[in-house]
């Protein structure tokens, strides 16, 4: 995966009361419509426009592919609800198991649409002893919860599974 195209986690962190339309319809063209929803993107020039203009609504960070894996594992979801397992990704994906899956996302040569039936949108709920900012609308750097973690998207990715 190049520089350019890396894979990032977006959670959306703030609700849906008095959203601008222009940032709502962003926020619904990325699939993040509602509080604690979450999303893998592969970071390309278009999508990292729409990130910047709903920057103030969500987070975002490069997860690791032991957080990719927890996450498909414990909130990937099937038609009718159903958990994502390992014997329905081998049926269904050119992938042995969500591991390698897994492994292949955060990689580059996969991606979750690869599994067919599988949700993209993965429901979160909120964190475990709360948000460590102060603000929710100041971004990270300034004490608040939005903006880009980096890293640290792991540890909220983790608490909110």
């Amino acid at each position: 995966m190049s520089e350019t195209e890396k894979l990032i986690l977006a959670i959306r962190v703030r609700g849906q009361v008095r959203v601008r339309p222009q940032i709502e319809d962003t926020l619904d063209k990325l699939l993040l419509g509602r509080l604690h929803q979450a999303r893998l993107f592969t970071l390309s020039s278009s999508l990292s426009g729409m990130i910047a203009k709903s920057k103030d609504y969500i987070t975002w960070g490069e997860p690791t592919e032991e957080v990719v894996e927890k996450l498909l594992r414990k909130r990937g979801r099937l038609p009718a609800n159903g958990r994502l397992t390992d014997a329905y990704v081998k049926k269904n994906s050119s992938h042995s198991s969500i591991k390698a899956l897994a492994k292949a996302i955060v990689s580059g040569t996969g991606k979750v649409s690869d599994v067919e039936g599988l949700k993209p949108v993965f429901r979160l709920t909120p964190p475990s002893k709360g948000y460590k900012g102060k603000k929710r609308s100041l971004p990270v750097g300034m004490g608040g919860i939005t903006g880009d973690r980096g890293e640290g998207i792991n540890e909220l990715a983790v608490s909110m599974m």
